[in-house]
């Protein structure tokens, strides 16, 4: 047994010292037969990969037969997105939106047109009140009186004017009874110059004394001079008639000097009371009881009911737009209701062209920038809610 032993130990021995050894090819093989090596081995690995998606595509076939209603559900759908889609793209076209768009007014100042001190603040922030309203008082005593004044210089100026008018009729009187004595001694000048003729022809035959002939002429010479004082007479009182009519005119237009003084005064009155021009509501009020106004003071702000959308448009979505085209209007502050409406005009220019300062484009530094464009757009109806300008707005237009 000792001796077998020895014999396997020595068979066996060599082999392990081959096997503990590396091959002497091994340790000197290059680097690039160690990558043939590799890339052999990742090629192997590909082919087993590429045999495992062919035996995998040829499981698909069995896999659909498998699940037919799922791989039917999954290929509707498929088909209804592809519709949706291709739905939505078709109708999108249809449409022009922004959310560079808010709500506009011609808010409207309230201020005092004549200085006084306030007495009476008729309304509260933001109080809905209708056209004609009393919003504030002005103390209106100066204003009373000076109106009183007005009307005695109104009456003081017609009776002025009667006045002339009474002498105008009295000296027109005087002008009638002067022609009436320019007629009487047109009269007696006629029968004097007849008598004189007559003295004359009877002291020619004899038949009439010079004594008598000499005072048919004195008669005669007193009768042309009472003619004549008649008709200067006449005349002066003609030409005072033309000074009463100067006075005339005069009293008539101090009389439109008062009466307009007295419309003056009674607008001054009517300003003491300030009004709501049109229905809306009295915002940001600075007017307080007992503190004096002064002309052109502001003392709050009035807000129309009458509202509208301002979109500002990019100027490539105007193609298509007109005057009369339908709006859906959206609200951010009545997100679960759409408002209708319509387009009412465009404006004749961008927005930067009425700014205060206007883009300067004749530069050497121009960089192209799409334009904004508004776009007025009215409600079809009251909306129905508060609406003030400023409140942020989604208008949808339909352009085809």
């Amino acid at each position: 047994m000792d001796a077998k032993t020895e014999r396997k130990e020595r068979e066996t021995a060599p082999a392990e010292e081959a096997r503990a050894e590396p091959r002497s090819d091994q340790r000197q093989r290059p680097p690039d037969d160690e990558k043939r090596v590799e890339n052999g081995r990742d090629d192997e690995r590909s082919q087993d990969t590429q045999a495992n998606d062919s035996s995998s595509d040829g499981n698909r076939p069995g896999l659909i037969k498998r699940h037919p209603y799922i791989a039917a559900i999954v290929a509707i759908l498929i088909l209804l997105v592809i519709a949706a889609v291709v739905i939505w793209w078709i109708n999108a076209r249809q449409y022009e939106w922004t959310d560079d768009a808010f709500i506009d007014a011609r808010t409207v100042t309230v201020g005092a047109e004549i200085a006084g001190r306030i007495t009476d603040v008729a309304v509260t922030d933001n109080q809905p009140v209708e056209a004609g309203a009393v919003l504030l008082r002005i103390d209106d005593s100066d204003y009373q009186a000076s109106l009183k004044q007005a009307e005695a210089g109104v009456v003081a100026a017609r009776a002025d004017i009667a006045n002339v008018q009474a002498q105008t009729e009295a000296q027109n009187a005087k002008i009638d009874a002067a022609e009436k004595q320019v007629a009487q001694a047109q009269a007696a000048l006629e029968f004097a110059r007849s008598e004189d003729q007559r003295n004359r022809e009877l002291l020619a035959k004899g038949t009439a004394t010079q004594q008598q002939a000499q005072q048919a002429a004195s008669t005669l010479r007193q009768d042309q001079a009472s003619l004549d004082a008649a008709n200067a007479n006449a005349e002066s009182a003609k030409s005072q008639v033309a000074v009463l009519q100067a006075q005339g005119k005069s009293a008539e237009a101090k009389l439109r000097q008062a009466e307009a003084a007295e419309n003056q005064a009674k607008t001054t009155l009517t300003r003491t009371t300030i009004t709501a021009p049109v229905a809306g509501h009295a915002t940001n009020i600075t007017a307080a009881k007992g503190t004096y106004a002064q002309p052109g003071q502001v003392l709050m702000m009035f807000v129309p009911n009458n509202v509208w959308v301002k979109a500002n448009f990019k100027e490539t979505q105007l193609d298509l737009m007109r005057p009369g085209q339908p709006v859906d209007i959206a609200i951010d502050a009545y997100p679960e209701k759409t408002f209708h409406g319509h387009v009412d005009s465009v404006q004749a220019g961008s927005g930067t062209a009425f700014s205060l300062l206007p883009a300067e484009n004749a530069t050497g530094n121009f960089v192209k920038v799409v334009q904004r464009v508004p776009v007025k757009i009215v409600f079809d109806q009251p909306p129905g809610v508060y609406l003030g300008p400023g409140m942020s707005v989604v208008p949808t237009v339909k352009v085809r």
